[in-house]
């Protein structure tokens, strides 16, 4: 018993030096500070970051009674809080799944309220999806949705209107654009479909559920070089009609689709010969046809990345990289067509 009492005290003792040592490497933050604590003594900033972290609210009002006695409750109690802070500094992180995976991730909250991730295990060339156990995601339960070829770059997920995922990705084996139902909320199997195997096709892809419940992809047919989109013709998106909206010159990299106010897709995309940030506009649910717009000349550097919202306004917001001078972007659309717009920093 005696050692079980010394090595506890040991640990209290190693643990509160540390705690101190700690406390004084901190003396250059400088918070709001207890009135009665002098601004010119040496443990002004200690005791201020105490405050501003959470671990002390001093005894009461504005007051933190520097030479009051602390017991050895308050003790466990500061050393306590002081641990948690590095425990949890304002988010968490977790390992959902391990190994070398986990390139073009995709996630969306399913109808239970918990994310789902759909990304590509590197390693072994699948398609896979992850279904978070909690809203913060702490751990997840881990599926393989494809394994056939090389599958799962270029991933997109949403929800449909059956409050199931959808998941469109690249075939690299075939370089067909296909796409994966969920047949629950974790996902744990799914109905694959090949939408579009028209030569070399499929990435850069983009999805959303459009006005008529049906699912909405933008992608690039590399072959001809165009911005395609593939209208899902079920819940499952078991089969698709497909279009060509772009196709003057080497166009549809890095697309991002979202449905506007007037209930029609919105696509940004860049235009690699024009060296032009470019977006869409669907003249109809099934985006049969577009009205293209130029939004941003990025002429010698271009835009590596865009990502495509619809604002509480109605009308879309853009955010993408502009390599030459390193800089995120943004154009906020002034109407649904997005022409004219205003673009920012």
């Amino acid at each position: 018993m005696a050692n079980h009492r010394t090595l506890r005290r040991s640990l209290v003792v190693t643990v509160f030096v540390a705690f101190s040592l700690l406390l004084f490497s901190l003396g250059a933050f400088a918070f709001h500070d207890f009135s009665d604590v002098d601004s010119a003594a040496f443990y002004h900033d200690d005791v201020n970051w105490l405050k501003e972290m959470g671990i002390t609210l001093g005894c009461g009002g504005t007051l933190f009674c520097p030479n009051d006695p602390v017991t050895r409750g308050q003790m466990a109690a500061f050393l306590h809080r002081a641990s948690r802070v590095h425990e949890t500094p304002g988010f968490s992180l977790s390992i959902v799944d391990t190994g070398f995976l986990g390139q073009y991730t995709a996630t969306t909250i399913g109808v239970d309220g918990r994310p789902l991730i759909s990304y590509y295990d590197v390693t072994n060339g699948d398609l896979k999806v992850a279904h978070c156990n909690d809203t913060a995601c702490t751990a997840a339960a881990v599926a393989t949705v494809d394994t056939t070829g090389d599958v799962g770059n270029y991933t997109s997920i949403t929800i449909g209107a059956d409050g199931l995922g959808l998941i469109s990705y690249n075939d690299n084996t075939n370089g067909d654009l296909k796409v994966a139902h969920c047949n629950d909320n974790l996902c744990s199997a799914s109905t694959l479909s090949t939408l579009d195997s028209a030569g070399n096709v499929g990435v850069f892809t983009s999805i959303t559920i459009g006005a008529d419940g049906l699912g909405l992809i933008s992608y690039y047919d590399n072959t001809n070089a165009d911005l395609k989109v593939a209208h899902c013709s079920n819940a499952t998106c078991s089969a698709a009609t497909l279009a060509t909206l772009d196709s003057a010159t080497t166009v549809g990299l890095a697309t991002s689709i979202a449905i506007g106010a007037d209930g029609l897709g919105l696509i940004s995309y860049f235009d690699q010969t024009l060296q032009q940030l470019k977006v869409a506009h669907c003249v109809d649910l099934a985006c049969t046809t577009a009205t293209l717009v130029s939004l941003d000349f990025l002429i010698g550097y271009g835009a590596f990345s865009t990502s495509m919202t619809i604002g509480a306004d109605g009308v879309g917001l853009i955010s993408y990289y502009n390599q030459l001078n390193g800089d995120l972007k943004v154009v906020h659309c002034s109407n649904t067509f997005c022409v004219p717009y205003h673009r920012g920093r």
